[in-house]
């Protein structure tokens, strides 16, 4: 028997249209698997529209809008409310996928978005850092008591099983610590530094192929590395840590020179991701570049990929790569935590 699955999407860039092809291509799958057919019902987004059908949303007509800059208001079947929590009120969907860019400092709107999506009954499913380190607990006590689930699985290292690990296989460890390379954008500029290139013109050629924003501060100031201790602490080690609190280096001060020196040496620069604790206490929390010698397993991640080692009392070195990841490999976190939700409930 079929079962039809309503979504509602609060933002529709990269990820969301990534996600929406996905969708596409993955629903026989579903539709064989589990006997879903998932339709959207809603979409809003921050400068292109918003549409809401009940009987569901032409997602291939979406992303044709979508990609060309033109709104999403010509699919919809009602009038949209123009705030997006009204939005997810009058969308009539199961899940929400959230998608909106990330507030490293307040994780806001993002919160208030999952709040809402809760309140009406739905499974909370986000991309976005945000929520998780700056509402992990409220979240997750509110979605509990409504019978419904809070996950974000592509919230760190995109569609790597890193959250869902240690809910299912991993069970009663002890997570000592880990250390890695959690920024991709930073992991490609220094690649680039050590082809020759200036630091600024790494940065240009990472913002010409579409992995650094127009103002890449996030990256290279370490705030997208810092927020992904932050979320990690405080998901897997139980201890609530805000990006603020990490310490935190960037790579801008790092020369061409001082790039080619480690390499004459055999060593690398890396934007190194570390946090340890013992009991209850987080002795270190903290985000900075650092040489790297070849006997390391962080010196072969190059481009955009991205590697984390676990500490735990059972397995002392558990590591996970994430090889040259994008917006595709992140909503394959999005859908694996739609199914999670859905068939777990």
């Amino acid at each position: 028997m079929t079962r039809q699955v309503t979504l509602a999407m609060v933002g529709f860039g990269n990820v969301g249209r990534a996600f929406a092809r996905l969708l596409l291509r993955k629903q026989p799958e579903l539709l064989k698997q589990f006997g879903w057919q998932v339709i959207v019902t809603g979409i809003v987004t921050g400068r292109h529209g918003a549409a809401i059908n009940p009987g569901g949303i032409n997602l291939n007509h979406a992303l044709e809008l979508s990609e060309r800059g033109q709104s999403l208001n010509v699919l919809s079947a009602q009038p949209v409310p123009q705030n997006t929590l009204d939005f997810l009120y009058a969308s009539s969907a199961e899940v929400m996928i959230e998608t909106s860019p990330v507030n490293h400092l307040t994780g806001q709107p993002a919160i208030d978005h999952i709040k809402a999506a809760l309140q009406k009954g739905m499974h909370a499913i986000t991309a976005n850092k945000g929520p998780v380190v700056h509402a992990y607990k409220e979240l997750t006590e509110m979605a509990t008591s409504r019978g419904k689930r809070f996950l974000f699985e592509a919230a760190v290292m995109d569609g790597a099983p890193i959250f869902s690990l240690f809910r299912g296989p991993l069970p009663a460890v002890n997570l000592q610590g880990f250390r890695g390379i959690l920024n991709s954008t930073t992991n490609f500029i220094l690649g680039e530094m050590e082809q020759g290139r200036t630091f600024e013109e790494a940065v240009r050629q990472a913002q010409a192929i579409g992995i650094a924003e127009t103002d890449p501060s996030a990256d290279i100031d370490g705030w997208d590395a810092a927020i992904k201790v932050a979320a990690l602490v405080t998901v897997l080690m139980g201890i609530p840590l805000k990006p603020q609190e990490v310490e935190r280096q960037g790579i801008r001060e790092l020369t061409r020179e001082q790039v080619a020196e480690a390499r004459a040496a055999g060593e690398r620069w890396k934007l190194v991701c570390t946090a340890r604790r013992q009991g209850d206490l987080l002795l270190e929390a903290r985000v900075r570049p650092e040489r790297v010698s070849a006997d390391s397993a962080l010196y072969a991640i190059s481009g955009t990929s991205s590697y984390v080692e676990f500490q735990l009392d059972v397995l002392p070195g558990l590591g996970i790569v994430e090889s040259d990841p994008g917006p595709e490999t992140t909503a394959y976190g999005l859908l694996a935590d739609l199914i999670n939700a859905l068939r777990n409930q």
